[in-house]
């Protein structure tokens, strides 16, 4: 199996690119896939790994490439929003024959390619995640995904899963799927109460989020403290705001930022 791994938002480190295909070795053996690293990743442009053209083109290269079976995101940050369309309208029918794994800011490339049903997509972690206390397990459950989608067990449900704030962004844009009847999944980090707050009241309000089958939270971490005190906390914030707009909330969800992050494939 071949992986191709591109960098559409911030810059992958070498040393995590450097430690992947020794850990993939050490839990697979014979079955380790072939990594396909692009230079792109390593390229440096202000926040970016690389300017716009150069993220897009690299994402574009191995999409298409037929004989590679599927595209992992190397890590989040910002940027995938500024490359997303450009990218998506230059997709071949190879691109259609692959999985598509990653999470955070990787949720753009995600919701565009779900919304124009091109390939297998999934939220779940990423190359990146093994800096994180625990992150190897967290990279090889990413990992077992790519390779084989029924290690994650389906149930009857559609599914989708998110960042707060990337998809409170996309919504209204061509990017924004159709997840009528899915159980929507969301997680935040790094996010004041009042802005989860706000980002809860754009999503629950938007039309089209008002047909999901229900509202999952997954884990909001790192939240700055508030002066004043909001009071009121993540999932009661939810429970508001699913409430005013008539959908259903589900309870947590087991994603968020984190080592614990589990797959969650869409569909």
């Amino acid at each position: 199996m071949r992986i191709g791994i591109v960098a559409p938002s911030c810059r992958l480190e070498e040393v995590v690119a450097g430690r992947l295909p020794g850990l993939a070795r050490e839990a697979l053996g014979a079955d380790a896939p072939e990594f396909i690293i692009h230079p792109q990743c390593f390229l440096t442009e202000g926040h970016f790994a690389g300017p716009d053209a150069a993220r897009a083109d690299a994402f574009v290269e191995l999409a298409n490439d037929p004989s590679i079976d599927a595209i992992w995101f190397a890590r989040g940050g910002y940027g995938a929003c500024r490359i997303a369309e450009n990218a998506l309208s230059r997709l071949t029918s190879a691109a259609g024959d692959k999985r598509y794994l990653g999470y955070s800011d990787g949720g753009f490339l995600l919701a565009g390619l779900y919304a124009r049903g091109i390939g297998q997509v999934a939220h779940g972690p990423m190359p990146s995640d093994m800096k994180r206390d625990g992150g190897e397990a967290a990279v090889l459950r990413g990992l077992d995904w790519l390779r084989d989608p029924s290690t994650v067990q389906q149930s009857g449900q559609k599914r989708a899963a998110f960042n707060l704030t990337v998809l409170s962004q996309l919504l209204g844009t061509p990017l924004q799927p159709d997840l009528s009847g899915h159980v929507l999944m969301i997680e935040e980090v790094g996010e004041y109460m009042y802005r989860i707050d706000r980002s809860l009241f754009h999503l629950t309000s938007n039309p089209g989020i008002r047909q999901v089958a229900g509202l999952m939270l997954g884990r909001c971490s790192d939240i700055p403290e508030n002066d004043p005190d909001f009071v009121l906390n993540e999932e009661e914030v939810c429970r508001h705001w699913c409430a005013q707009a008539g959908i259903s909330y589900l309870g947590r969800a087991d994603i968020g930022h984190d080592a614990d992050n589990k797959v969650v494939p869409f569909g």
